[in-house]
Parts: structure tokens; C-alpha cells; sequence
């Protein structure tokens, strides 16, 4: 085959396993050969379409067997797959579709007011609708059954961009991050060296797919491997317990929100969760209460830590250290560089909070149509610069401490809100937490935390802060405390600290 690049694994995975189950979507199995030949269907009806190498095709919509299709089957022709954010308004996706150039769009029926809102200064040649097609627009199903399913092998080399993934940016317009095939395939090699990820795995897909972990880290190992991916539109406590429990899953990849749902759900205790192996998380440290709470189920944690610019692992902690080492983000996955530094670049001494900075196969080529912040976000040698502020043990492992852009400064002392988070997790009428800092005229900034219960529970700002205050500082324990239904969350299901700082300053409770 002459495309080296993720376009051709539908072909090598059909003619090694074609009768094995490839996808599991709303209780219809996908086998790998049927995959395949939709595939082949979808990418000549791309290229009928005017799509050539290099091209960029975006994908709007919840988790979907489409949405593989629509990877797979852009990567066939060589061209760029751009998934979006479906949560997002119109003026947000008009921006990505006309930064990153896109020539055509697929989209799900539940973006379709999102779509009918788009001004038009894009690229766009053609809008492919999975749902009902406005005027001029094709449906996907039928424009598919269209296609012709011969074989199609274009030369694609493993250094060619496969995808553009925006970044949520703190501020400013997202950036597209670029990650190439050879990026893809290093994060899947260094997967596989961490987790023994199996021919007859069973992964359940929870996290929304346009985000770089449910996609890189659980999809497309699970396909190299020839496992079955079980696909949940979007994340649902009761309906992830349905599906484990049908479809036996073994593996499955979530963040905090996620886990703190499902250990807080009535069904926790009886649940059957006999065939789960192995639970994977990332995107924010785990509070270590929470880990003890899935150790009692006999449930073990994999943690990683990575950036959709490192593809996106860079740390992992294996399962047999989970016990020893839990709260870690664990130690550079087997063939990533990583350092903790001081602003000077040099490392940091065991227990001295500094930057993470990463550096392999793995990491981005740099964003999209932006020069000035791809040369900021690396320095000499091809480190890139995370942002994060982490601590290194005697051992070398790694603890993931808070963004740099969310740590505050109260009166001359550091707070790193993730430390202060976990903290406040363990009291046990809490459901949800989040930190943030928020100006004080005699202390510069002080924290404000925003509080959600557990069902049937409740607890004082006063209860909170006698908890506290042998855990803490007195510098680190917030000032105010706001008890909420819920919090804002991004796409990925990660809680939006920028939306919680424009919120109306609490009282002091």
C-alpha cells in the first residue's frame, strides 16, 4: 500500500479480521469488512466531491459510527480531517471552518440551527448532512450507498497532518493544532507499551470523539488492535452502566466528572462491573479519594496526562503503581521526553514545582496558519512548552500540580486550586468542585470555590472550612464558597474555569 498514513488501516484491519466486530452503535454491529467498504464508498464520493491531498474535510456532530467513517475515509484520499466541537455556536465554528480552510462539511442532525447560522465566509464546497439535507446539501446515506467500493491507495507519508484540533484557548481564538499520522501512530506505540490492550477488547467510546483522548487514546488503539469499540453519542450515567453491562466492556477512558458521576449514581454498589480490566483517565488530576473509591470496587486506574498537542499522551502511570503511587500522572510514556523546569530550563529539584515541557514523536509540527505560536510554544531542541506546573519524586514520577494559567497568587503564596480541589473532594457531601481565584483588595486574589452536592446531601460554607482547616493552609483555604447545581464543562467534559470567573462574585456564605 502506498498510503503509509491512518487511511489505510480500514484495509489492512479487513484483510486481517473482516468478520470481526469493528463498531457497536445505538445496538448495531459494524464488522470490520463492512466498515471497510463503507469506507471505500464514503472516500470515492469525497474525492467525486473535489476533495484532493491536503484538503480539509470537518466533522460536526455527537459520537458517531460516521464520524470513523468520515476520518478513515479522508485520510484515504490524503486530505485533513477536522473534527469540531458540536457544543460550540455558529460564530465559533465559522471561525475553525474558515482558519482551517475546510472544503466540506459533514454534520449531525442535532448541529443542523447551528449550520443553517453559518455566514458563509468559509471554503466550503458542499455540506453532507447525516440527518434531514437543507437545500443543496446531500444526505449522508444516500450520497455513502453512492460510492463505489473499489480499493483506493493514494501515496500519503507518515509526516503528513491527519488532523486539526482546535484548542479551547483561555484566550483569544482556538488554535488548530496540527498532528500528523506519524504523531497518531506514536501515541498508539506508546499506548500499547503501557496498557495490554487486547485483540478482544471491549472499549466503551464516552468521551466526545472531536477530543484528542477519546479519539487517539481508546478508538484508534482499540481499531489497530482489532477490538470492538462500543460508540455512546454522549456521556450518560445510566446508559454507560447499560452498556458495560451488555456488552461486557473492558476498557474505558473518562475524566474526573465522568468517574465522580458514576461512583455517585444509586447503581454504584450493585453495578455490574465484573468485566471491566482497565479504567483510563486524563484531562485533570484525579482527587486520590476518588481513586480509593474505585480500589474498593476492586477498579484500578490507569492516569496519564498529555495535551492535544502531544497526540496526546506524555505521562502514564501503570496499573501495578496505581496503589503506590496514586495521584500521579505516572512517568514519560516509552518513547516521549519529558522534564519538569524552572523558567530558567532547568530541572526542577524533587518536590519544586515547575513547567512541564515534552518533546517526541508524538508532538505537534505547531498550529495551523500560526507561525508566531507555534515558535512560542517550543524552545531549542523541540521541547514544547505544556503550560502545566507539576512536581518530580525521588523516583522520577510525576504529579500534575495546575495549569500555570489557573494558579493564583494570595498574598505573595502560590495556590494551585487542583491541590485545594482534592482536598475539599474528600469531604464526603461533595459531588463536584471547582476553585478559582478572584480579586481581594488586601490579598491581591483569594479562592472561591463552587460547590455541587451530592443527592440528598448538604453542607455549610462554615462545615467546609472547619473541614479545612486542618487539611490546609490558611492562605489556601477559600474565602468564598458558591453551592451550585452543576458546573460549566468544555466539550470534553472538563469544568470551564474561564465561565466560572465571569460569574457574579459569591458571597462570603
Amino acid at each position: 500500500m502506498r498510503n503509509a498514513g491512518l487511511g489505510s488501516w480500514p484495509a489492512r484491519r479487513a484483510r486481517m479480521s473482516p468478520g470481526r466486530t469493528a463498531f457497536v452503535y445505538e445496538d448495531r454491529a459494524v464488522t470490520y469488512a463492512e466498515f471497510h467498504e463503507r469506507v471505500m464508498r464514503l472516500a470515492s464520493r469525497l474525492r467525486a466531491a473535489g476533495v484532493a491531498p491536503g484538503d480539509r474535510v470537518a466533522y460536526l456532530g455527537k459520537n458517531h459510527v460516521a464520524f470513523a467513517e468520515s476520518m478513515f475515509a479522508t485520510h484515504a484520499l490524503g486530505a485533513i480531517f477536522v473534527p469540531l466541537n458540536f457544543r460550540l455556536a455558529a460564530p465559533e465554528i465559522d471561525y475553525m471552518l474558515e482558519n482551517s480552510g475546510a472544503v466540506l462539511l459533514i454534520y449531525a442532525p442535532e448541529c443542523a440551527q447551528t449550520v443553517r447560522a453559518l455566514t458563509g465566509r468559509h471554503a466550503l464546497r458542499e455540506r453532507v448532512a447525516l440527518g434531514e439535507p437543507g437545500p443543496g446539501e446531500a444526505q449522508y446515506e444516500a450520497w455513502l450507498s453512492e460510492g463505489v467500493p473499489e480499493p483506493i491507495d493514494v501515496p500519503v507519508a507518515l509526516d503528513d497532518t491527519a488532523l486539526i484540533l482546535y484548542t479551547s484557548g483561555t484566550t483569544g481564538r482556538p488554535k488548530g493544532a496540527m498532528l500528523s499520522h506519524a504523531n497518531l501512530v506514536w501515541n498508539c506505540f506508546n499506548l500499547l507499551a503501557n496498557v495490554d490492550v487486547a485483540s478482544d477488547e471491549v472499549t466503551l467510546i464516552s468521551a466526545p470523539l472531536f477530543h484528542v483522548a477519546a479519539l487517539n487514546q481508546t478508538l484508534l488503539p482499540t481499531f489497530l488492535k482489532g477490538g470492538c469499540s462500543v460508540i455512546m453519542p454522549s456521556w450518560d450515567v445510566d446508559r454507560c452502566y447499560d452498556l458495560i453491562e451488555k456488552y461486557r466492556v473492558t476498557w474505558m477512558f473518562g475524566v474526573t466528572t465522568m468517574f465522580a458521576a458514576l461512583a455517585s449514581s444509586p447503581r454504584w454498589a450493585q453495578a455490574d462491573l465484573s468485566s471491566v480490566r482497565t479504567l483510563m483517565s486524563g484531562g485533570a488530576p484525579i482527587p486520590v479519594s476518588l481513586i480509593r473509591t474505585y480500589q474498593e470496587r476492586g477498579l484500578v486506574f490507569c492516569q496519564g496526562y498529555g495535551l492535544t498537542e502531544t497526540s496526546p499522551g506524555a505521562t502514564f502511570l501503570e496499573a501495578g503503581e496505581s496503589v503506590r503511587k496514586a495521584g500521579s500522572a505516572g512517568v514519560p510514556v516509552f518513547f516521549t521526553n519529558v522534564r519538569v523546569v524552572r523558567p530558567d530550563l532547568t530541572d526542577v529539584e524533587p518536590g519544586e514545582p515547575g513547567e512541564v515541557i515534552i518533546q517526541g514523536p508524538n508532538v505537534t509540527k505547531g498550529y495551523w496558519g500560526n507561525p508566531e505560536a507555534t515558535a512560542a510554544a517550543f524552545s531549542e531542541g523541540g521541547w514544547f512548552h505544556s503550560g502545566d506546573v507539576a512536581t518530580v519524586d525521588e523516583e522520577g514520577y510525576i504529579y500534575i500540580v495546575d495549569r500555570l494559567k489557573d494558579m493564583y497568587i494570595s498574598g505573595g503564596e502560590n495556590v494551585y486550586p487542583a491541590e485545594v480541589e482534592g482536598v475539599i473532594f474528600e469531604h464526603p457531601a461533595v459531588a463536584q468542585v471547582a476553585v478559582v481565584g478572584v480579586p481581594d483588595e488586601k490579598w491581591g486574589e483569594v479562592g472561591c470555590a463552587f460547590i455541587v452536592t451530592r443527592p440528598g446531601m448538604t453542607v455549610t460554607a462554615e462545615e467546609l472550612r472547619e473541614f479545612l482547616r486542618p487539611r490546609l493552609a490558611k492562605y489556601k483555604i477559600p474565602v468564598y464558597f458558591e453551592f451550585v447545581d452543576d458546573l460549566p464543562k468544555t466539550g470534553s467534559g472538563k469544568i470551564q474555569k474561564t465561565a466560572l470567573r465571569t460569574w457574579r462574585r459569591p458571597s462570603q456564605g
